[in-house]
């Protein structure tokens, strides 16, 4: 009974961590883009290509939940496994989207100075995303 709570438990942080991760990065990258259109109304297509970078974890988590959902309905006693699995993952792609938020949110500053600095910016947002992506993988491992 406890194990199907924890995991329950841990399918529901997987999911509501990297959601709020993604919510976060995304309005933190979101907020230098208004900023930026008053300078570089012309950049907005930059500016939205890397305000939702960092939605992407938000779906990792969610093809974690569903991933972990189906190990959890084929053996409930799994739950202690798929809590913590689930709490790593969700951490992993929270953290990795809110610093993800910030690189693009100093790229798009960069961009509306007049800086050509969009390439780099996505090259340097990839980074964090690939800690989340791992993080993904090793949920696929358990």
């Amino acid at each position: 009974m406890l194990a199907t709570i924890l995991g329950y438990l841990g399918l529901g942080l997987v999911l509501a961590l990297a959601g709020i991760g993604s919510s976060i990065g995304t309005s933190t990258a979101g907020n230098a883009a208004e900023g930026g259109l008053k300078k570089r109304p012309e950049a907005s297509g930059n500016f939205m290509v890397l305000s939702a970078l960092p939605a992407t974890q938000g779906i990792y988590g969610f093809v974690a939940f569903f991933m972990l959902l189906s190990k959890m309905k084929a053996d409930p006693t799994q739950g202690l496994i798929i809590f913590g699995v689930g709490l790593c993952v969700g951490l992993v792609c929270m953290i990795s989207a809110m610093r993800q938020g910030q690189v693009c949110a100093n790229g798009i500053v960069g961009i509306s100075q007049g800086h050509d600095v969009f390439t780099n910016t996505l090259i340097y947002a990839a980074l964090p995303e690939f800690y989340a992506i791992l993080g993904l993988v090793g949920a696929l491992m358990v």
